[in-house]
């Protein structure tokens, strides 16, 4: 019996084993075996109608790392390459070949950017992006805020004064931007109105 002690028990033989089982060993010869054809490389037997696939038709330029040809038969078309980050996840292909380091920090980048022109396009929405509930912080104050961070080991305890740096500063500084915006527009209407 496996998984104890025991000695295992020899194995019966093979003509024991047809006697005592109905069908044991019917694949045992190649002529019998449906996957013996299979095993042979004739590519008459694939079963494809093809030689090679029908391409995808390609609506826009996709990115394509130097390494290969051409893009696969099939490929993604989901999250197409747009903005900012399109430009710099395109220049990451174009020109870094996928062994360099600095073709998977140009995506890392992109992806960042992308991640911050997803939350400047949420404003122009009816459903903008809510820093305050999405990044958890009102849980702070409801789930035990001194005794889940004092007297565990926590690995977030190390970066926790930096997070509301992290999370916050970009938030303050669009906001500033968009003061700033508004007070120089205003500015300049005010300056044409007075001039005419």
């Amino acid at each position: 019996m496996t998984y104890t002690p025991e000695k295992p028990s020899i194995a019966e033989a093979s003509d024991r084993l047809r006697e005592r089982i109905p069908g044991w060993g019917v694949d045992l010869d190649p002529s019998d075996r449906p996957s013996v054809p299979r095993m042979q490389f004739d590519p008459s037997l694939s079963g494809a109608h093809w030689e090679f696939p029908e391409r995808q038709p390609e609506l826009w330029p996709r990115e394509r790392s130097l390494e290969h040809k051409f893009l696969t038969p099939v490929f993604g078309t989901s999250c197409p390459p747009r903005g900012v980050s399109g430009v710099l996840r395109r220049h990451a292909y174009k020109r870094y070949s996928e062994a360099r380091a600095a073709h998977w920090l140009l995506l890392l980048v992109a992806d960042r950017v992308d991640a911050l022109e997803s939350h400047v396009r949420s404003f122009a929405t009816l459903r903008p992006d809510n820093p305050i509930t999405e990044t958890g912080v009102l849980s702070e104050f409801s789930h035990h805020p001194v005794s889940s961070r004092y007297g565990v080991k926590r690995a977030d305890l190390v970066h926790q004064p930096l997070d509301p740096i992290i999370v916050l500063a970009p938030w303050v500084a669009a906001g500033f931007a968009t003061y700033r915006s508004f007070k120089l527009f205003r500015r300049a209407v005010t300056k044409r109105s007075a001039q005419a």
